[in-house]
């Protein structure tokens, strides 16, 4: 099995990733959330793929899920290789649910959940993040696989605050998370949360002369102490005796740390200043972490995007500085960059190239990380050969790794394989730019083609510049182009910079084996194609407490 020395991206299916490249027991926490419901929603039936339907309808996210050829035989290898407990759930569970896309769902995560106990740490922890839709299936294959008393909590996160969907039901507000862990001695450190207004205006009353906040808490002894039954300052003890020593209540004094009654017979309290106070433990309902808003520095638009913060209370909570933290489903990185800024090493697995570029700009604009430098990515094409053989497997994910080479956005869906053009009709990205006082931004054109070209291309990428007055064109090919191809690019002409007084060829040509020795867009200096990420903070390792 491979060594992953440093922090690592993988392209591709995570099941066989995590098979070839991750060893047992190597992983302190993971989290997943699986790609099943999204913003992207229709109705698809409990229905057995061969068309009969039955009065059950569920929302799903995608055409990801379908009982084929793939999914019987994961089922039969789980139902005759697994383990005496799995074989019998998951027998049990097409039994029940039929050979249909929930159940193509269930086995495919099961599969996965299996490799993921392998790979666990036995101080290791797993957070499973899904929606009502699936949960309670999911919470039988956890069960069956960590085993049901591991189940450590059900978190219930409120991810926003309304819905428009309660017209005939509650509205659905929150996601669920499950807990499980591989064995009794697991990481846990408690997480706090901010006090409510009303419990600091109830118990945190008295503020001192530099304008702190505290309470005050008896001094006294719970049980009769004899040798600590003094007077200080002509303040008489509880009968109890006082709590402390007579030097720590000099050391108290001297800290500023006591209340002292006007009338001698009252009694010294302490001050538990409110600054110092580390909040409410959190509970299993966390209703304290908001969705991100439209307007969130922190969103990226891509659409199951959840806040840093969720992530962070996660890891914060159930791992330790230089843990590794592993996402197997992990979108545009959330749980990276959570990881990276809490000083944990990290792992992530997507299966699709437009998620894997994403994390790459994320991590450079928020951290400063290079690939390859400071991480490394695994599965994507580094030569002609691996190119052409990902263009032959699946054209589309070709499309969108060509796109990130010249830092181009995708057009039309993002994160299936529906091939839809936007309303460009044939552009495949674009490249963002201002070239002048007016500060409207210009646009270069980029389509790509992973199979024959000839001249008549070149000549329709010329037509769409023309009609969508676009300053630039980038036809990008597998194929090395033809001298015609050459000569219509040619004829083009340029496209003028203002701002740099330069010339700029308005059509260009530029195969993937060009760039990927380096070459790249002749254009003015691009604004920002993606949403850059917030420059992060780094968070210093937790340092030992004094007491």
């Amino acid at each position: 099995m491979p060594d992953i020395s440093k922090n690592t991206l993988f392209y591709g299916d995570n099941l066989p990733i995590l098979r070839e490249h991750i060893a047992d027991e190597s992983v302190d926490l993971i989290y997943l959330d699986p790609p099943f419901n999204s913003s992207r929603t229709y109705n698809v039936p409990f229905k057995d793929e061969s068309g009969k339907e039955s009065e059950a309808q569920l929302t799903a996210f995608d055409d990801t899920w379908h009982w084929n050829a793939a999914a019987e035989q994961t089922y039969h290898d789980l139902a005759t290789t697994g383990a005496p407990q799995i074989s019998a759930m998951i027998s049990a569970l097409r039994q029940f649910i039929g050979s249909n896309q929930m159940m193509a769902y269930l086995v495919m995560m099961a599969a996965r959940l299996v490799e993921l106990h392998r790979v666990l740490k036995p101080t290791g922890s797993l957070y499973l993040h899904c929606d009502p839709t699936a949960s309670h299936y999911l919470k039988i294959v956890l069960d069956t696989i960590f085993g049901p008393l591991n189940y450590r909590n059900e978190i219930t996160w409120k991810r926003t605050s309304s819905h428009n969907d309660a017209r005939r039901k509650y509205a659905d507000v929150s996601d669920v998370l499950y807990f499980y862990t591989k064995s009794d001695a697991y990481t846990f450190n408690v997480q706090y949360a901010a006090y409510s207004e009303k419990y600091i205006t109830d118990f945190y009353r008295h503020v001192d002369e530099k304008g702190r906040r505290y309470r005050l808490d008896n001094l006294r002894s719970p049980n009769p102490r004899p040798n600590l039954t003094y007077d200080y300052k002509g303040y008489k003890p509880h009968p109890n005796g006082w709590a402390v020593s007579l030097e720590k209540m000099e050391k108290l004094d001297a800290e500023g740390r006591l209340y002292f009654p006007k009338k001698k017979d009252g009694r010294i309290q302490l001050k538990r200043f409110l600054d110092e106070m580390p909040g409410v433990p959190v509970s299993n309902v966390w209703d304290d972490i908001q969705p991100i808003g439209a307007q969130a520095a922190e969103r990226l638009g891509y659409p199951t995007q959840k806040p840093v913060a969720l992530l962070e209370r996660i890891i914060a909570a159930s791992s330790n500085p230089g843990d590794l933290v592993l996402d197997p489903f992990c979108g545009c990185g959330t749980t990276i960059a959570a990881a990276e800024k809490l000083g944990r090493r990290w792992i992530g697995i997507d299966i699709t190239h437009l998620s894997i570029t994403l994390q790459k700009y994320r991590l450079k604009d928020a951290f400063g990380l290079v690939e390859k430098k400071d991480y490394a990515v695994i599965g994507e094409p580094e030569d002609l050969l691996a190119a052409q053989q990902l263009a032959q497997d699946d054209r589309y994910q070709f499309q969108w790794w060509a796109l990130s080479l010249v830092k181009a956005r995708p057009l039309g869906e993002i994160g299936g394989k529906s091939g839809k053009k936007g309303s460009d009709k044939g552009i495949d990205g674009v490249i963002n730019f201002i070239d002048d006082a007016t500060g409207k931004a210009k646009q270069v054109l980029v389509q790509v083609k992973s199979g024959k070209v000839k001249s008549g291309d070149i000549r329709d990428l010329r037509g769409v510049l023309d009609r969508e007055s676009a300053a630039l064109g980038v036809f990008i090919t597998l194929e090395p182009p033809s001298k015609d191809m050459l000569a219509e690019a040619v004829s083009a002409g340029y496209y003028h910079s203002p701002a740099w007084n330069r010339d700029y060829p308005r059509l260009q040509i530029l195969t993937i084996e060009e760039l990927l020795k380096g070459a790249d867009v002749k254009m003015p200096p691009a604004s920002v194609t993606f949403k850059q990420a917030e420059k992060v903070k780094l968070v210093a390792p937790e340092q030992p407490g004094l007491l």
